[in-house]
């Protein structure tokens, strides 16, 4: 018996070894295989991107071509970036001996897990294609958000909307947010009406403001001619009668001619000989006290 043990024991040290020295030279030949394969990935990774670039080049040069909406050439092509990268990913999957196929039916089967998993993207991925149907706004439009982002729009993507603030900061938003929630879009309409309050004395004479105040708005060009132009009293203050000022000029002037007019407003009433005053105290002392 203990003769047959130690014949059993030989035998499988000499098969451990069989398959270890088998193993050690059959390595050389598979590292290499595997490093071929990698570098093969690589190069297919490497003229597959180029080959996404170029699709993704001719399909915004044709979309331009054909006057389509900037918004909608953003998204789209950012859409078939990303489809076009999958396939790629899959494609490289397969020369590893992944199936793409399998691959696809275990996305499929695990669907309801992952739109679970990835609801928020979904959801801004539908918002972004509201965005491009419904257009409540395109790209450099001027917008302000429910939750008081602002900006002039940069970029309508698959999942996030670009703003550009007044003092050059990206405030990135998620689609879902913008097609769930109100907002203003500041550029919707070719004019937009400007509103400036301006006090004066109540010893000033309120006819001859309104008439100074009047050809000044009519005396600027960037006031639009056709609109309707008011001046009027707009309430009686502690210290002054506060006069509105209302005008409109078009969308992309609004800011630049709110500024200058307001101090055209001051320099007017100036050489009216018309005071505007400001709060003060006046303290009256008792002699006798």
């Amino acid at each position: 018996m203990e003769n047959l043990a130690q014949m059993q024991t030989l035998a499988g040290e000499k098969i451990d070894s069989g398959l270890i020295q088998s193993y050690l030279q059959k390595l050389p030949e598979t590292a290499l295989r595997f490093g071929v394969r990698v570098l093969l990935a690589l190069l297919v990774f490497f003229i597959g991107t180029q080959l996404i670039k170029w699709v993704c080049k001719i399909l915004k040069k044709s979309m331009q071509r054909g006057n389509a909406d900037v918004g909608a050439m953003q998204f789209l092509t950012s859409f078939v970036r990303i489809a076009l990268y999958i396939v790629l990913v899959l494609f490289i999957a397969s020369g590893f001996g992944l199936d793409a196929a399998s691959v696809v039916a275990l996305l499929g089967s695990a669907g309801v897990a992952i739109g679970l998993a990835v609801q928020g993207s979904l959801s801004n991925l539908a918002g972004g294609v509201l965005i491009l149907l419904l257009k409540p706004f395109k790209v450099g439009d001027y917008i302000v958000t429910a939750n008081g982002n602002e900006g002039a729009v940069q970029e309508i993507q698959i999942f996030y909307t670009k703003l550009t603030t007044g003092d050059n900061r990206l405030v990135i938003i998620p689609n879902g947010d913008l097609s769930n929630s109100s907002m203003i879009n500041v550029s919707a309409m070719p004019n937009r009406r400007v509103d400036i309050s301006v006090g004066i004395s109540y010893q000033a004479d309120i006819r001859q403001a309104r008439e100074v105040l009047l050809k000044l708005l009519e005396s600027d060009d960037k006031v639009l001619a056709d609109m309707d132009k008011k001046v009027y009293v707009d309430s009686l203050a502690d210290s002054a009668v506060v006069l509105g000022i209302r005008f409109y000029v078009l969308s992309e002037d609004y800011w630049e001619s709110k500024w200058r007019l307001t101090e055209a407003v001051k320099y007017a009433l100036d050489e009216a000989d018309i005071s505007i005053p400001y709060n003060q105290l006046d303290v009256h002392l008792n002699p006798q006290g």
